[in-house]
């Protein structure tokens, strides 16, 4: 096995991922979030419930920043914090309700884009890319 070949590969579908995830998302956000507060609501929805650091961390943005970002969209009622019964100094966030309806209707839209660009796809293709994203998700992509 060529492992820079492999390497090679790996960006170049790394950096399909971002463009793709880039025009599956174009449309969905809301006119009244940014595209920073989208990201930070989507990261939330699929890791929730998370620290600021977490998402400060994952987002690249830094911690004054996030906090910032975390308090337009709590005013906004879309995410809210709360704390953690064992440990009153450590503070988790979570979607709101109306954050969470947000979020499945931008992934309902999602999702509509994901089952056009798979159409065509056989049932044995559909197969073959569940055990792919099986793979990459336990091998390439896992929190160590």
């Amino acid at each position: 096995m060529d492992k820079k070949n492999l390497f090679h590969k790996f960006v170049a579908f790394t950096t399909a991922v971002h463009e793709v995830t880039h025009e599956l998302t174009k449309d969905v956000k809301p006119e009244d979030i940014t595209p920073v507060q989208y990201s930070i609501l989507e990261y939330i929805a699929v890791s929730q419930p998370v620290t600021l650091s977490q998402i400060s961390d994952c987002k690249h943005i830094s911690m004054p920043n996030t906090s910032r970002e975390l308090k337009k969209l709590a005013e906004k009622q879309l995410c809210e914090k709360f704390e953690v019964t064992e440990d009153r100094r450590k503070q988790l966030i979570r979607l709101s309700e109306a954050g969470q309806a947000m979020m499945d209707r931008a992934f309902g839209q999602i999702e509509n884009q994901f089952r056009t660009r798979i159409k065509d796809a056989s049932d044995e293709e559909l197969k073959e890319i569940e055990r792919a994203l099986e793979v990459l998700h336990t091998k390439v992509f896992y929190e160590e």
